[in-house]
């Protein structure tokens, strides 16, 4: 007989009041002692309707509420959405349009990103990355308001184009910001990057490997972290993507700390796209005209891009009128999050917490 110590089987929950699960998210997790034996997510406490709100609002209309999905990541949400309403309508985006895309979404991503630098420290108990993060996100913020007069939800792409033009100064100031996020980039690392206790939490930690990610459909940082060079941007190139210089970040280990850098590395490469594309930026119009009441025509189209969390994509039916017949998001947090369980596996409760801060899921676009 095993001299190990037998006890019963504990169900707790953590959250959705739990202030280390990301939002309203809910775990049932059953323990062996502190040992993991299962964990399901229970989401759905911050679901709105959206994909059925967009069959009572114009296409036009409907664009705002994109932003809601995952708010860490507006500008990608608005891409999304807009590029499939681009596809089916067979309309066309002026390249001024296309170059100030690429850069409002690279700095929304950097911005995300940041967020998630400093929710991973404060998951495993820093506090200062946080502050860090969002010192240096605050820049982006002002460039996001200087552009379009908001700071989370911005409401600013148009199908065929953007609702205005860069201002004055915001050249100036983007290339200003990217200096200065290159050399704070240095002082993330010492402070946590090469921190030997948040190696020893997150190293070897809730492995996956490149079968089993892609087996659950996993996109993002969170499958390029177990090996698999997928991102949308090279591998179903959209806006002038293929026109730009820049590499797919990735790491085999399959770990959190893994993921953790393959998503510290995509702020450099962002800062490389931001800055090319800043250079390169041609003179010319800012939107395709379209009708006010814009009517697509009759039909389904599918789209999808590299957002912050992966591949997000949007399937929209058109029954020929100016209203969405049905719309449909495939949401990489909401998939991604169906890993964990698989992830956390024997493991202790709080490894549970760095795994799942790894995956950088935001509940707004997993319950939508």
């Amino acid at each position: 007989m095993s001299s190990r110590i037998r006890t019963e089987f504990v169900e707790i929950n953590m959250g959705p009041q739990h202030p280390s699960t990301h939002g309203v998210l809910r775990l049932e997790v059953v323990l062996d002692g502190e040992v993991i034996v299962d964990v399901k997510p229970d989401v759905g406490y911050l679901h709105r309707g959206i994909e059925k709100l967009a069959e009572m609002r114009t296409y036009i209309q409907f664009i705002p509420i994109t932003d809601r999905l995952d708010y860490l990541s507006s500008m990608l949400q608005n891409a999304a959405y807009v590029g499939a309403v681009e596809k089916l309508g067979q309309i066309e985006v002026p390249e001024r349009a296309e170059y100030i895309r690429v850069i409002m979404m690279e700095l929304n991503r950097i911005a995300s990103h940041l967020i998630f630098y400093g929710a991973m420290g404060l998951d495993l108990g820093a506090t200062t990355p946080f502050l860090y993060g969002m010192r240096e996100r605050e820049d982006i913020l002002d460039l996001f308001e200087m552009t379009c007069g908001a700071r989370l939800t911005y409401n600013y792409f148009r199908p065929g184009g953007v609702m205005a033009d860069l201002p004055a100064g915001f050249y100036q100031k983007a290339k200003a910001y990217i200096k200065k996020q290159r050399e704070r980039l240095a002082e993330y690392d010492d402070l946590l990057t090469n921190n030997q206790i948040f190696i020893a939490r997150t190293r070897g930690v809730g492995v996956i490997s490149a079968e089993e990610a892609i087996n659950y459909s996993m996109s993002g940082p969170t499958l390029r972290g177990s090996g698999v060079a997928y991102d949308v941007r090279k591998a179903d190139p959209y806006s002038v993507y293929d026109k730009l210089d820049w590499d797919i970040a990735v790491r085999t280990e399959g770990d959190t700390l893994a993921r953790y850098l393959v998503r510290m590395q995509e702020i450099r490469e962002s800062l490389k796209i931001i800055e090319q594309a800043l250079d390169m930026m041609p003179p010319g119009k800012l939107q395709y005209k379209t009708p006010l009441r814009l009517k697509l025509p009759e039909g389904e189209v599918y789209h999808h891009i590299e957002s912050s969390r992966g591949d997000l994509g949007v399937y929209l039916v058109s029954d020929g009128t100016d209203k969405p017949y049905r719309l449909r998001w495939r949401s990489p947090s909401f998939i991604n999050l169906g890993a964990l369980s698989r992830m956390a596996k024997g493991w202790k409760v709080a490894d549970l917490v760095a795994i799942l801060g790894s995956l950088d899921i935001v509940l707004g676009e997993v319950d939508r």
